[in-house]
């Protein structure tokens, strides 16, 4: 069984796989299972009103999981995939637990091969926050992916520069990261 084989069978019975991005190294959890999303706040000791955002493979699984309107779709199509978060309106099928009760859901597609494999071959979304300690530096290497799973891929050092997120319902960065001046560039002219 490949790594990639691993991770979908280990997502599959509710458990956490560290996994790469083009950012810094996530923690997956089926985005669909409670159980699987309780685990992920446990392992990283994070408040549970704060909500976890998603990772989807493509354009056309983000727009089964939330509510977009054109303006939105259009920033989507500029920036992702890519190292950018989207807050956008979550669907009824998103659990009350990755949005903190808010209706809304943080979603990114990946731009890094293994993160996008793992995501496709599951075929649903995954949770896509740090793998480390809640307020802990951000994962670049697999020494620094602290906090407990089941399964973690190598994917060596990573860049570090966090997504950048962005509330397409206020049009306003959440927390600066990568592309942040393109990106306020591109708000400032929408």
């Amino acid at each position: 069984m490949d790594i990639i084989e691993r991770a979908v069978s280990t997502l599959m019975h509710d458990g956490l796989v560290i996994y790469p991005t083009e950012t810094v190294y996530g923690i997956g959890a089926d985005a669909f299972s409670e159980e699987a999303i309780g685990k992920v706040y446990e392992a990283k000791k994070r408040d549970i009103a704060k909500p976890i955002s998603i990772a989807v493979s493509d354009f056309e699984m983000l727009c089964a999981v939330a509510r977009l309107d054109a303006c939105m779709e259009e920033f989507i199509q500029t920036f992702l995939p890519g190292p950018v978060t989207v807050v956008v309106p979550a669907r009824n099928m998103i659990p009350i637990l990755l949005t903190g009760g808010t209706g809304m859901i943080g979603i990114r597609i990946p731009s890094h091969v293994l993160a996008i494999e793992i995501i496709e071959k599951f075929d649903a979304p995954i949770t896509a926050t740090s793998a480390n300690l809640s307020g802990a530096k951000d994962p670049v290497t697999p020494d620094e992916c602290t906090v407990p799973r089941d399964l973690l891929i190598d994917g060596g050092r990573l860049p570090g520069t966090p997504s950048t997120v962005v509330d397409l319902c206020s049009g306003k960065i959440i927390r600066r990261g990568a592309q942040a001046e393109k990106i306020e560039c591109y708000l400032a002219t929408h």
